[in-house]
């Protein structure tokens, strides 16, 4: 039974920071992408940050405009964990945020079908 856990969310006030953490249990972590979505309140599930780790290409990321150069997704396969650190937090980027697993390939931006294993989420509230 596949698990994926979240922790690290809360409040926090404009500007500052937070790490995200997602813990898998029940596949093989190393062989499958991990993606955060968010969802705030009367909106969509959109895509934040994914991240995949081969043995021959290495590390690759993705990230939506709307958090790029200030959310950094990262891994770690010895621990079956994916992080989100977020910095420069804007109240727009108040929501749920989800964990979320992907079998085979990684080539840019997720969506919410790609997924195979999604997380309970962990609630990130930032004040202005």
């Amino acid at each position: 039974q596949v698990q994926l856990v979240e922790s690290g969310g809360g409040l926090v006030q404009a500007g500052g920071s937070l790490r995200l953490s997602c813990t898998a249990s029940g596949l093989t972590f190393s062989n499958y992408a991990m993606g955060w979505f968010r969802q705030a309140p009367g909106k969509e599930r959109e895509f934040v940050a994914a991240i995949k780790w081969s043995a021959w290409s290495g590390i690759s990321t993705f990230y939506a405009d709307s958090v790029k150069g200030r959310f950094t997704i990262s891994r770690d396969n010895a621990k079956n964990t994916v992080y989100l650190q977020m910095d420069t937090l804007k109240p727009e980027d108040t929501a749920v945020y989800y964990c979320a697993a992907k079998s085979g390939p990684l080539r840019g931006a997720l969506t919410t079908n790609d997924m195979d294993y999604w997380g309970k989420g962990t609630l990130v509230t930032v004040s202005s």
